[in-house]
């Protein structure tokens, strides 16, 4: 009878019941955290999440049902996501290599798929080998830490991605932060920094908030005056940006000489998940050694591994999805600055649409959703305060039809809450 009673008390009364923690402490934990949810609420940065009740793609149906929505938000910039080839090697990964490894790399989780997988990256990346993440958050928590120590220098773009903030503060590297793509202060760091052993320039190849292009020539250029390294983070880039979709450096002429290079699977390669480390090969055997996410993560899921590396033969074998993206990005750009918007950034497919207010982003955004476009407004802390955009994101699957649909939307809210004159 002890035995029944016991379980009762644990559950609260009945099997599945959530049981909250009880005590002072827990009471003042929910108290705060009750009130710092609310002057969350209370600034209109809230963050809700739509739920999907269909596949990624141009457009989408939300859960609870409802009219059939054009989607604006995603990263599925080539639209791989739900591409049939992509998610047939899925499917096929899946039936022969299972749900999982339950394992590490280097214990008991490396199969056939991911060598492949590592190999065909470096390949397309022209780099001598690569390294497989979960995400590309862990490859750069991952990077910075193994590579730098205390007698070595990283200097970083003031507006790179969090993920590389967050690296950086890992690692025991002594730290400059140089002005968003100012390259008189970058050369002033770079001085600075000649005391060191090791420098390291580290920069998004795309920032995403505000969907600019690193000026990667004149960072090349300081770096090797200065006989420093070039770091950048690719997420924004792979697949679409340069010729043959190679990214940034391809892009800019400066495939040799970039050093690493950090991407992801997760948003143009197949949009599911996982992230890698590409570069020189010792860098990489010593990634594999040292870098904790990697050694401390269990393997990429063979489904995930099959979705990218179908993605990478599309890729390799044309650049015509890659290519289709720059008239849409014109597109949109071009009639939204007609229309009166702000757009930030140049020629990317992020084109975030600036409008200083977050109450103003948020009710904007839902706006464009009862108008059958899917956008999301962005305020602090993802972007510095007054700097509250919503941000559109173009994928090659996006017709011609869609993109103006998404700009006589945007027109309409915009003149009804005063955004446009």
């Amino acid at each position: 009878m002890w035995r029944v009673a016991a379980v009762r008390a644990l559950w609260g009364g009945g099997v599945g019941a959530p049981r909250a923690a009880s005590g002072a402490a827990a009471a003042q934990l929910r108290r705060r955290l009750e009130s710092e949810l609310e002057d969350i609420r209370g600034a209109g940065t809230w963050k809700s999440e739509r739920v999907i009740a269909s596949r990624q793609g141009p457009r989408l149906r939300l859960a609870g049902g409802g009219a059939e929505i054009i989607n604006f938000c995603a990263n599925n910039y080539l639209g791989l996501s739900s591409h049939p080839e992509v998610i047939r090697a899925a499917a096929e990964a899946l039936e022969k290599f299972g749900a999982g490894l339950s394992s590490v790399r280097f214990i008991c989780g490396t199969q056939s798929i991911h060598k492949d997988l590592e190999e065909k990256i470096a390949r397309f990346h022209q780099r001598e080998d690569a390294i497989l993440y979960a995400s590309c958050f862990d490859a750069n928590a991952g990077f910075f830490e193994a590579l730098l120590t205390p007698e070595d220098a990283v200097l970083s773009d003031e507006l790179n991605h969090a993920s590389i903030i967050d690296g950086i503060r890992l690692c025991k590297a002594n730290k400059y932060r140089y002005k968003h793509m100012d390259m008189q202060d970058l050369e002033a760091k770079l001085k600075e920094a000649q005391k060191h052993r090791l420098r390291l320039v580290a920069t998004d190849g795309a920032f995403s908030m505000d969907g600019d292009i690193a000026p990667l020539r004149e960072i090349c250029q300081l770096a090797q005056k200065y006989n420093a390294l070039v770091f950048i983070d690719e997420c924004h880039a792979t697949g679409f940006l340069g010729p043959s979709g190679r990214g940034t450096d391809e892009l800019l002429g400066v495939m040799d000489k970039v050093t690493i290079i950090n991407s992801t699977l997760g948003k143009a390669l197949g949009g599911a998940a996982g992230g890698y480390t590409t570069g020189p090969k010792p860098l990489i055997d010593l990634l594999r050694q040292r870098s904790r996410p990697y050694l401390f993560s269990n393997s990429l899921p063979p489904a995930v591994v099959g979705c990218a590396s179908k993605a990478l033969d599309l890729l390799m074998e044309s650049n015509a999805i890659a290519q289709s993206m720059a008239a849409k990005t014109q597109r949109f750009r071009s009639k939204m600055t007609a229309a009166g918007f702000t757009i930030s950034g140049k020629d990317h497919p992020i084109c975030p649409v600036m409008l200083g207010d977050a109450r103003l982003a948020s009710v904007m955004a839902e706006d464009m959703l009862n108008r059958g476009i899917y956008v999301i407004g962005f305020s602090y802390p993802v972007v510095p305060k007054g700097k509250a955009r919503i941000r559109v994101q173009i994928s090659a699957v996006h017709s011609d039809e869609d993109i103006d649909r998404c700009v006589e939307a945007f027109t309409e809210v915009g003149r009804k809450h005063g955004a446009l004159s």
